[in-house]
């Protein structure tokens, strides 16, 4: 059975949907960032981390590259071109739409005070629209990133797209925001949260 270690509410998530998605057992340790559990897994300290077996993934792309490698699930062969579309679009989300919310996160609410900049958040305003406009084209004609199969590009993306939401950066009515209500109206998905809830409770009244 599968350890997910960190916080459901972050990028944790992506962790416990993809084995949602794929029906395989798992726990959840909720821990958050630099401590000890999450430490053990990733030394800097970022979360979240996969226990497989004596066997330790962090970072949450290279855990669900692994986990649809690993079960032949949600992605295309390696070494073929729709791969490598997959890889480029999920390098894309990481890039243009995860770096503008990141970037903006850490300037208000996890570096210090005294290392956060208050006008970034015009240019991650700026770098995220120019990323949904690249997006668009992206999906034109598509249910999906790569084609009509939901893939790990999709997971990644999905997960942007609900922490764009909750961050309040404009998200372009349309196909843009069905394809995100398509996304996380998946029932993988839905469990996800759900299991999470669950972990995080559990863990506050132990």
């Amino acid at each position: 059975m599968y350890t997910v270690v960190g916080k459901p509410g972050s990028r944790t998530m992506r962790a416990i949907w993809m084995l949602e998605e794929l029906g395989e057992p798992y726990e959840i340790v909720v821990a958050g960032p630099h401590s000890e559990e999450v430490r053990k897994g990733n030394p800097g300290g970022k979360m979240p981390a996969l226990w497989d077996d004596g066997a330790v993934i962090h970072d949450s792309v290279a855990i669900c590259t692994y986990l649809a490698d690993k079960h032949g699930k949600l992605t295309a062969k390696a070494g073929t071109p729709l791969r490598a579309k997959q890889d480029a679009l999920m390098q894309f989300t990481v890039d243009e739409i995860e770096g503008a919310l990141w970037t903006a996160a850490k300037n208000s609410f996890i570096h210090p005070e005294e290392f956060r900049s208050a006008d970034i958040r015009k240019t991650c305003d700026y770098e995220f629209g120019k990323a949904m406009a690249t997006l668009a084209e992206h999906l034109e004609g598509k249910s999906f990133l790569t084609g009509e199969d939901f893939t790990i590009a999709d997971l990644i993306l999905g997960h942007c797209g609900g922490w764009a939401q909750m961050a309040e950066f404009a998200i372009p009515a349309g196909p843009i925001s069905d394809y995100f209500a398509r996304v996380r109206g998946r029932d993988a998905f839905k469990r996800a949260v759900k299991r999470g809830k669950e972990a995080e409770a559990a863990a506050a009244a132990a």
